[in-house]
């Protein structure tokens, strides 16, 4: 399977001012490179699912079959996507790379239409496979999986019948304060 090639993970924006309660960090800890970079996080992501990631390293060569956008664990298929918060205060978004898990058609459906255009594709019924902090219950949520340009990984959203405190967010999206809380719960960063 190819990697799809998409935006950093670890890019910045200009951080709100800080407050005298509430000092900005100058820099961040990449979840994904593993190194130090200026500004506030923006991006958060997950190399694996949790399930997968749980299992010792030496089963995870066996048993499971990923790439940086697929991963397969038996008879459970997963996608890897973008979860969006929107900014209320400043412009752009918090995004939380996450794994969904998915049925086996719809994986078998994002294979056939990886590096193609799938903006005309219904979503696809999952759940999220990744437990994100800050958002407790987070874990096992039904979602939406949306395929679309085909330089950037699927969108996922929570239900409009979801009522948790992540569905009200990205619905909603986040002030400042809230950015921060988000920002204090991510370990080592």
């Amino acid at each position: 399977m190819r990697s799809l090639k998409v935006r950093a993970f670890a890019r910045k924006i200009s951080p709100p001012l800080p407050s005298e309660e509430e000092p900005v960090p100058a820099s961040f800890i990449c979840s994904i490179c593993g190194e130090q970079h200026e500004g506030l996080a923006t991006d958060w992501a997950y190399k694996l699912p949790d399930v997968v990631w749980a299992i010792s390293a030496a089963e995870r060569s066996t048993a499971a079959h990923f790439t940086d956008d697929l991963c397969q664990l038996g008879d459970r298929f997963f996608v890897r996507c973008v979860l969006p918060v929107r900014f209320l205060e400043a412009e752009g978004e918090f995004n939380w790379g996450a794994w969904a898990e998915v049925e086996r058609s719809s994986f078998n459906r994002y294979l056939e239409l990886f590096g193609k255009d799938g903006s005309g594709e219904p979503p696809h019924s999952g759940s999220l496979a990744n437990a994100l902090p800050a958002y407790a219950g987070s874990f096992g949520a039904t979602v939406l999986v949306r395929f679309g340009d085909p330089t950037k990984r699927p969108t996922m959203h929570l239900t409009e019948t979801d009522e948790s405190l992540l569905a009200q967010e990205q619905r909603c999206g986040i002030d400042n304060a809230r950015y921060h809380a988000v920002l204090d719960a991510l370990p080592n960063r």
